[in-house]
């Protein structure tokens, strides 16, 4: 391994860090921390999708509520950090191995 060389990540994991702050209340500070990556490396990856337009932005339906619709949002988002845990785990449990 080269010294001296930031380790890259793969695109997969950059785009579900990305999708946790977008998605969540948290800081990029506290992502960052969270997953042991810059924050500087993760606010740059969130700009470069924010200037791509990549953004969802949902639109409230009618037929749900308010609330459901909150609801719904935060179970997704919770879901979606649990599986991305899971495979930052196993990534660095394979770099370290």
């Amino acid at each position: 391994m080269r010294e001296n060389v930031p380790p890259r990540y793969p695109q997969q994991f950059r785009d579900e860090a990305v999708r946790m702050v977008i998605d969540g209340p948290r800081p990029i500070s506290r992502v960052a921390a969270e997953l042991g990556i810059n924050d500087s490396t993760l606010r740059g990856w969130v700009k470069e999708h924010r200037l791509a337009g990549e953004d969802d932005i949902e639109a409230p339906g009618d037929a749900k509520s308010d609330r459901e619709l909150q609801l719904e949002r935060e179970v997704r988002k919770l879901r979606e950090e649990n599986a991305f845990l899971k495979k930052a785990s196993a990534f660095f449990a394979r770099e370290q191995g």
